[in-house]
């Protein structure tokens, strides 16, 4: 694995006398690299994705990027959130746009360009004049992935992006997600409940305990499978050999082994 790119060094975080990541908590992400949290329901995962964006402070320790330490959440980092997050005053085409206001290296029409493409991606080509209160959450949702993905950023945090979408759109967003992390060469922290996602999506899976969070183990699924994630390894018995090894070490996790 090359040098670190993003890194924890002896991170905690407590609210009040919660603590949400103890003992000092160390990990390392590479460039480009897929990394996946999973872990138990309010284990501190989504709390650790917002310190990489700048939203929340570690209450010791550092976190770093390209060598420096995370400041406020800047170009660089883009985030999507469980919750729908549009811009009512804004057509869908126009929120997709608004994520590439900072881009002074693109022209008007670059601009344009990109958010077509990303508005493909996500199937919503056909509402780009339309205002998100006229379309379903889900498809507001995918306004936010179209959004944060041509906004250009370095770094992609992701909180359950997926989980208010469909079974379909959730599988082809899942194949274009790892196609983009490829193409666009993307560092993805991406955070899931699915067991399934996760294996699917990972490079590396980080595996955490129950609140206060640790680590508990590291998957490295690109040994197991390789780079390439096409839609056809969902049906492989080595794909069902390892989501059910990691839903039972899960399972085991959260102290509800049958």
């Amino acid at each position: 694995m090359s040098a670190p790119y993003l890194a924890f060094d002896r991170v905690t975080k407590t609210f009040g006398d919660l603590a949400v990541v103890s003992p000092p908590f160390d990990l390392t992400i590479a460039r480009h690299e897929f990394v996946v949290f999973l872990g138990p329901s309010g284990c501190g995962k989504s709390t650790l994705l917002r310190m990489i964006g700048g939203l929340e402070t570690p209450s010791s320790g550092e976190i770093r990027l390209a060598g420096a330490p995370v400041g406020p959440p800047d170009r660089r980092r883009g985030m999507v959130f469980q919750s729908y997050s549009s811009f009512p005053w804004l057509t869908v085409g126009g929120n997709v746009l608004f994520g590439m206001r900072y881009r002074d290296d693109l022209s008007s029409g670059e601009k344009r360009e990109r958010a077509d493409r990303y508005l493909k991606l996500v199937g919503l080509a056909d509402f780009a004049s339309a205002y998100p209160n006229r379309v379903s959450g889900g498809m507001r949702q995918r306004i936010a992935i179209a959004r944060t993905l041509a906004a250009g950023s370095d770094v992609l945090l992701m909180d359950e992006p997926f989980g208010a979408l469909d079974a379909q759109r959730r599988e082809s967003l899942q194949v274009e997600l790892r196609l983009i992390q490829k193409t666009d060469a993307k560092t993805v922290v991406f955070v899931t409940h699915d067991v399934e996602e996760a294996v699917f999506l990972a490079d590396r899976i980080i595996v955490f305990s129950q609140r206060p969070a640790r680590i508990v183990s590291e998957i490295d699924v690109s040994a197991i499978f390789g780079m390439e994630r096409p839609l056809a390894l969902r049906d492989e018995e080595r794909f069902f050999h390892a989501r059910t090894e990691l839903l039972r070490m899960v399972r085991h996790t959260a102290g509800v082994d049958p």
